[in-house]
């Protein structure tokens, strides 16, 4: 089994089980790569006690462009807070506005009284926005019935107009209580 020459022993890495198969030199890369993205990092007392500071990060990258009944479109601000190592959109803040905008268009059409859960997300990362850039997230409803609603979603750059993410939602939808 390789062992790391990198200091890791406040880290996960001091637990993993290395495979013999691999290279000194790139079980260091992946660390490095793992270390350097702040995988283990410590998460600040602020945001461990506030319930769904998450969330409240996504609603801060959005505003609202245009709302009708089945399409909503948002303008989203890549911040430094949602940018990858990379300096581009992270991938999991991307999925957070896909479900965020895509809740919101679905509920142009779903019942007030019924609820709804998102069964299912799928996205396609074509390109990468860069650190603050704007994107223009357009949703629409591709159908929507008694049970279930599906959402499409696209998400491109406001300077170029070039596609750079697409995305589908599909909602299952809560029957009303009667009482």
């Amino acid at each position: 089994m390789a062992k790391p020459s990198i200091d890791i022993s406040e880290s996960f890495a001091s637990t993993a089980k290395i495979s013999g198969d691999i290279s000194q030199k790139d079980v260091n890369n992946v660390l490095q790569f793992l270390i350097g993205v702040g995988v283990s990092g410590h998460v600040p007392d602020q945001f461990d006690a506030k319930k769904d500071s998450y969330s409240d990060l996504v609603r801060d990258l959005l505003e609202p462009l245009h709302i009708s009944r089945g399409h909503v479109t948002c303008l989203v601000s890549v911040k430094p807070a949602v940018i990858n190592f990379f300096a581009g959109f992270h991938g999991g803040a991307v999925a957070a506005v896909a479900e965020a905008v895509s809740i919101a268009c679905a509920r142009t059409v779903v019942a007030k009284d019924k609820e709804i859960f998102l069964g299912e997300l799928s996205i396609s990362y074509l390109a990468s926005a860069k650190k603050n850039a704007e994107v223009i997230v357009d949703a629409s409803v591709v159908r929507s019935g008694r049970n279930l609603s599906v959402i499409a979603l696209e998400f491109k750059l406001k300077k170029t107009g070039d596609l750079i993410y697409t995305a589908r939602a599909t909602f299952y939808h809560m029957p009303a209580a009667k009482l």
